[in-house]
């Protein structure tokens, strides 16, 4: 598997299908690898750390099949070869709890999924402009 540029684990697939989309509308260049639940994450992220690469930037749902983004996030913190990848939480969630159990396990942030594709491709735009071209890159 070529190493991504974005991570993104969603297990829903329309939405990810919307997202394939954004990225190709946003820069047809970035190399964006979506799995559809938690456990096929964590084999992919364990691959990347045992291969010495790793994704530009990660992106979480929250609520996904085997392990939850969370669950997810606590371990991608312990792995020391991923720590310092930016993980941000994307989901339809927008309880307060789970803002800030994610920012407390480790999330660089916390983005509410946009409703309508114009807002995706908008959110996505800010998203790659400040983590890819603003953000000072640790790995």
């Amino acid at each position: 598997m070529k190493t991504p540029d974005i991570f993104y684990v969603e297990d829903d697939v329309d939405y990810a299908f919307f997202m394939q989309t954004a990225v190709q509308e946003l820069k047809d260049t970035i190399n964006l690898t979506i799995v559809e639940d938690g456990t096929e994450a964590l084999h992919s992220l364990q691959n990347f750390a045992e291969s010495k690469t790793k994704p530009k930037l990660i992106l979480l749902d929250l609520n996904l099949p085997g392990l939850s983004g969370l669950d997810l996030l606590k371990i991608i913190r312990d792995i020391p070869y991923l720590k310092s990848v930016p993980v941000i939480l994307f989901s339809t969630s927008d309880d307060p709890e789970d803002v800030q159990a994610s920012i407390e396990f480790g999330a660089n942030a916390y983005l509410t999924k946009p409703d309508g594709y114009d807002n995706l491709v908008k959110c996505l735009h800010s998203v790659h402009d400040f983590w890819f071209n603003q953000h000072l890159r640790l790995n």
